[in-house]
């Protein structure tokens, strides 16, 4: 196994990025959409926006994407992580643990001081994975809407 390094993408990542986010739906098992060079550069010149991939050697073999959400009750924010994922044959090797690592420090460094993530009831693995991380439970339900109001 080579040594795998892991960073934030930024401008002028896009093809990373584009690696980062196959890997990602590929190993989530979801569907994604192709994304335009304009939404990829939005998102990574976005200071918001955090995308650290794993890398082996050249390769992209896993990421994690998280959005700073500003708090209204102080200047603070916290970042909310969207998705993590490695490809299935880097598995088991610390590269999600080492993304989570980075991406809390990074955050840190900008003065974010809490790092959320949800997790799906029945999502066993990511789980087992969350408290393996020594991360705090929360109980808590997400309610999703369409963006467009409809009448019931």
């Amino acid at each position: 196994m080579s040594r795998v390094t892991t960073r934030r993408l930024t401008r002028g990542d896009g093809d990373h990025a584009r690696a980062m986010f196959a890997t990602m739906a590929a190993a989530i098992d979801e569907p994604a959409e192709p994304l335009s060079d304009d939404q990829v550069d939005r998102l990574l010149c976005s200071d918001s926006f955090w995308a650290v991939a794993a890398f082996s050697g050249d390769r992209v073999v896993g990421g994690i994407t998280a959005h700073t959400i500003p708090m209204t009750r102080s200047p603070s924010a916290e970042l909310f992580v969207y998705d993590l994922a490695v490809h299935g044959d880097f598995r088991r090797q610390g590269i999600g643990r080492q993304l989570v690592v980075t991406l809390r420090a990074q955050a840190a460094e900008t003065g974010i001081t809490e790092v959320f993530v949800p997790a799906d009831e029945d999502d066993d693995e990511a789980l087992a994975f969350y408290r393996s991380l020594a991360g705090q439970e929360s109980p808590v339900r997400i309610f999703a809407w369409d963006a467009a109001p409809g009448e019931r």
